[in-house]
């Protein structure tokens, strides 16, 4: 058995490019993370405290996290089933944008509006009664305005009725994992079967930027123009009522909700160098709180942590013998992509350590996993990576396994 151990010196850290699993409460046990997509690297869950600096927040229900690697930054009630309001739109939404993908609907298509959408209540853009709206204005209706009268346009033109479409909003949380949410209407209208978690919030959120990046571009426009005033004959113009776009943070989204019962809250997704960071909040008792603290929040995530990228998928970490092979080695290739999101003040005491025995009896085929790379660090769960085989590598005939044998008793194994 060779156990080598990798200097962390040598694991330089990179910006990451964006494209989002899942947490871990601050100072508790660890939590084994969801499996990630195939196209993201493997990532690590430290456990420790909030870092030096975490600025102090009012929300009921909480969660940061790393968007490339899923690790979480912070929590607090991350699972409580809460209120979500408006920001259950973000699945309203994820379902419109898969009917964009399979060309169900066209973004220049007219959708009716029934009565019950003109008379709904609460944030509106405005759809004339018995009138036609584009699909792509009462997707900015929707996502900027947060109009609940687009949604149920959208809801009706796709499941015929808006109670039809919350069952396939059901149908698309259950396949998708989202095992804390539950959904009676398409705009977040209170309802006591309603809800959804900070958790689940974050893993939609990263859904719709995996699944669909060509609509997203809709949560980070600031304002839209719909409709007129039918007392002055003035358009309309509202304003998104993300805090964080008027800000220098990054920002490109996703969605604010408020009722009564929930608070004010905020599903936000912004982007430095490269790195991306998802935060949900709920139930902050003002728009202030909920746009100071939100700002002080992700400020303090891009700062005090980092995503390094250890491997990635093919990298030659090591050479092995081979015993009674065709070719006396192979190379040690890092089987997936790795990456660790972790507090800056714990990076100097990351280590790699790689393990295999040697040397492997042939044959040896393409890709067969020889051993692995154990990542360690403070208050870290350690995490393996798999090596495998470059390339396959037959066994010698039966003369050749004598020669080798013959050369090993006399002159012993090579160095």
């Amino acid at each position: 058995m060779i156990a080598r151990l990798i200097l962390a010196a040598a694991l330089v850290a990179v910006t990451l490019p964006a494209t989002a699993q899942t947490p871990q409460r601050p100072g508790a046990a660890p939590r084994a993370q969801q499996p990630a997509p195939a196209q993201r690297p493997a990532a690590a869950a430290p456990v420790r405290g909030p870092a030096d600096g975490m600025p102090e927040i009012s929300a009921r229900q909480a969660i940061v996290l790393d968007y490339q690697t899923g690790f979480v930054m912070f929590e607090r009630a991350a699972d409580e089933r809460m209120p979500p309001s408006s920001m259950s739109k973000v699945m309203t939404a994820y379902l419109v944008f898969e009917a964009l993908k399979t060309g169900k609907l066209g973004l220049e298509d007219m959708l009716p509006v029934s009565e019950r959408a003109w008379r709904m209540q609460g944030s509106k853009m405005f759809v004339p009664l018995n009138g036609r709206v584009k699909v792509e204005d009462l997707i900015r209706g929707m996502i900027v305005q947060s109009g609940n009268d687009a949604c149920i346009v959208l809801a009706e033109a796709l499941a015929g009725s808006e109670e039809a479409f919350a069952e396939r909003m059901n149908a698309e949380a259950r396949r998708m994992g989202l095992n804390g949410s539950n959904f009676r209407n398409a705009t977040g209208w209170p309802d006591p079967d309603h809800y959804m978690t900070a958790r689940d919030l974050a893993a939609l959120s990263r859904r719709v930027i995996d699944d669909h990046p060509e609509y997203y571009r809709y949560y980070r426009e600031l304002n839209f123009t719909y409709g007129k005033d039918e007392r002055t004959g003035k358009e309309i113009t509202q304003g998104n009522r993300n805090p964080l776009l008027y800000k220098n943070v990054g920002a490109d989204g996703i969605k604010t909700g408020h009722t009564e019962q929930a608070g004010y809250g905020l599903t936000a997704s912004a982007m430095r160098d490269g790195r991306r960071v998802i935060a949900v909040f709920n139930g902050w008792a003002s728009m202030r709180h909920r746009a100071e603290e939100s700002e002080r929040m992700v400020d303090w995530a891009f700062r005090e942590f980092q995503t390094y990228r250890l491997f990635t998928a093919g990298q030659e970490v090591d050479k092995v013998d081979i015993w009674l092979g065709t070719k006396g080695s192979t190379a040690l290739l890092a089987a997936q992509d790795v990456a660790i999101t972790m507090p800056r003040r714990l990076r100097p005491q990351l280590q790699a350590r790689i393990v295999y025995d040697t040397p492997v009896p042939a044959p040896v085929a393409s890709g067969q996993a020889l051993g692995r790379v154990s990542l360690t660090a403070p208050g870290m769960t350690p995490i393996d990576v798999p090596l495998v085989a470059q390339e396959s590598v037959d066994r010698l005939g039966y003369s050749g396994r004598l020669t080798a044998a013959v050369n090993y008793l006399i002159f012993g194994p090579k160095k």
